[in-house]
């Protein structure tokens, strides 16, 4: 009889697509629990918590330190004068509407003109005044913020994105994610919004991570529902090699955000407005864990770097952490 070697078969799906623990930390993958058990509950006092989970005390720090960011045009805080909004942006075409509280995206909608009595949003879908203070009502009932609590409705500029990435998010302003360890850059992204995201940057709503090289800020990869793509899905826009603008400046922005909170672990979202520039957005106590995606590399391959230097170097200045990063993690 004759002898027929068996074949290889390829692993099962659920193999090829799921890893375990120990081999996800050998890959130099942080998952929640490294994240928040390593980084986060250390570094990052309670009492600090208070001055990024509330956006109005955030950007009262930033004016502190001269960062620049959108202007605020309203903060609404109780149903009186939610009844007044509308007057209240007389003469305002467009702007952001978001939680002072909120978190991961949830409880934001842009207004990019007005059609006579209607909003348009940037789909071009119309919205009314109706359904606008409707959505405020729900921001202070704490709808979308962070524990559910009572909330406040902020109310500010809408950054037009510069001309170099206009292109790169569908009818949105992209932001630039940069996590930072003890004022080190560790890693960059930037959030693209799609169709399905309807304007708004952030990725558990459909919209693009596109790692970015901390060296020449130029992007090198990115992603779409957590798998690689190299097009923006509705543009068809190539996604790579592009050149993000003041690309020094934001990360400039993003060490000063580091020293102005006292965070040892930290996101900062900045975007670059056609005229103002570079604006900070936000900061994240807790920021996620997508941009390992999105760059194709796992954090703790870049955290571990950082902490040897950190204690080799505590008093480094933030021009020496910038050089550090760029040097130790950029791709020539």
């Amino acid at each position: 009889m004759k002898f027929i070697s068996p074949v290889k078969s390829k692993p099962p799906l659920w193999r090829r697509c799921f890893r375990t623990p120990g081999e996800l930390r050998r890959m130099g993958v942080a998952g929640i629990n490294a994240r928040n058990g390593d980084f986060v509950l250390p570094l990052n006092p309670r009492a600090l918590y208070r001055l990024v989970d509330d956006k109005l005390e955030t950007k009262r720090l930033a004016e502190v330190e001269g960062i620049a960011f959108p202007k605020t045009y309203a903060v609404v805080g109780s149903s009186h004068e939610t009844s007044k909004l509308e007057k209240m942006l007389e003469g305002v075409t467009s702007f952001v509407i978001k939680p002072t509280r909120g978190s991961g995206g949830k409880g934001v909608l842009v207004i990019d003109g007005r059609e006579g009595r209607s909003y348009v949003k940037p789909s071009g879908a119309l919205v009314s005044g109706d359904e606008i203070r409707h959505h405020v009502s729900n921001i202070l009932a704490g709808l979308f913020s962070l524990g559910g609590q009572r909330d406040k409705a902020l109310v500010e500029y809408r950054v037009r994105p510069t001309g170099g990435l206009t292109a790169l998010s569908h009818q949105g302003a992209p932001d630039i994610r940069t996590v930072l360890l003890h004022g080190y850059p560790v890693m960059a992204m930037l959030r693209a919004a799609t169709r399905e995201s309807d304007g708004r940057a952030n990725l558990h709503q459909g919209a693009l991570g596109i790692g970015i090289d901390l060296e020449t800020g130029v992007t090198t990869r990115a992603i779409y529902h957590g798998k690689p793509v190299e097009r923006h899905p509705d543009s068809g826009v190539d996604l790579i090699g592009v050149q993000i603008p003041a690309w020094d400046e934001v990360l400039d922005i993003s060490v000063t955000c580091h020293e102005m909170t006292g965070l040892g672990y930290l996101g900062v979202d900045v975007m670059i407005d056609e005229t103002l520039g570079p604006l900070m957005i936000e900061v994240n106590a807790r920021p996620g864990l997508a941009i390992q995606l999105a760059n194709g590399v796992g954090l703790l391959k870049r955290l571990g770097p950082i902490v040897r230097q950190y204690e080799t170097d505590p008093g480094a200045t933030p021009a020496e952490k910038i050089a550090f990063s760029k040097a130790e993690f950029g791709r020539r």
